[in-house]
């Protein structure tokens, strides 16, 4: 069980599940303090049985804040929208908010976990195919999707919960080498997103953990 006061976020500064929910803090203006999990320093730190003790999942992010303990990032993102509603990551109309929930479910379960570390480490040497593969076919859908939805951001010109999925996943296919030219209205929306403080501030350039080679 967690200790209250400032919240402490259990991630790793590339993983973009953990980049989630850094944005969600950024966005709704609640300090926090960090605690680095090196997904592959000596193996995986998330593999420790310490963490393990946070997390039995062994996966980042964790969020211990108000007493309890949180894991998956959607789920953290929904417990700071409930307990801490302005400025808000869900609309007020009920059409909309189950779109926002379908974009960040297509991509936080439908793209996301096929390049999990530990998935890709089972993968080999075709990981970068294998990444590439389904980030592409998960764009294809993501795409035609957005163009039914978007305004500013993924629905509508209000950031929401589809949008802190959106970046980190880009970013991804930018990792992963993904041709990102035929899709127009992601590459849109996140370089829209990628101006906002909120993204800026939560970037994997700028963590505590990042290698200096990789800071902006």
């Amino acid at each position: 069980m967690a200790a209250l006061g400032k919240p402490l976020l259990y991630g790793y500064f590339r993983s973009s599940c953990s980049w989630r929910v850094r944005i969600a803090l950024a966005f709704k203006g609640i300090e926090y303090d960090q605690q680095v999990i090196n997904l592959v320093k000596d193996g995986g730190m998330q593999l420790s049985n310490e963490y393990k003790q946070v997390n039995p999942m062994q996966q980042v992010p964790a969020l211990c804040i108000d007493g309890v303990t949180l894991s998956q990032s959607l789920a953290i993102i929904e417990y700071l929208e409930e307990t801490r509603p302005n400025p808000p990551l869900l609309p007020r109309d009920p059409k909309k908010r189950a779109q926002v929930r379908m974009i960040s479910d297509q991509i936080a379960s439908g793209i996301q976990p096929l390049q999990n570390l530990c998935v890709l480490q089972k993968i080999g040497e075709t990981k970068l195919e294998w990444a590439k593969h389904f980030i592409t076919r998960g764009f294809q859908a993501l795409e035609k999707l957005l163009q039914t939805t978007a305004g500013r951001y993924c629905v509508g010109d209000e950031v929401t919960i589809a949008d802190l999925c959106l970046v980190p996943q880009v970013a991804n296919a930018v990792r992963f080498k993904v041709d990102l030219a035929p899709y127009p209205t992601i590459v849109g929306i996140n370089e829209s997103l990628l101006q906002l403080e909120a993204f800026q501030v939560s970037h994997p350039s700028c963590q505590p953990d990042t290698p200096e080679e990789l800071r902006a």
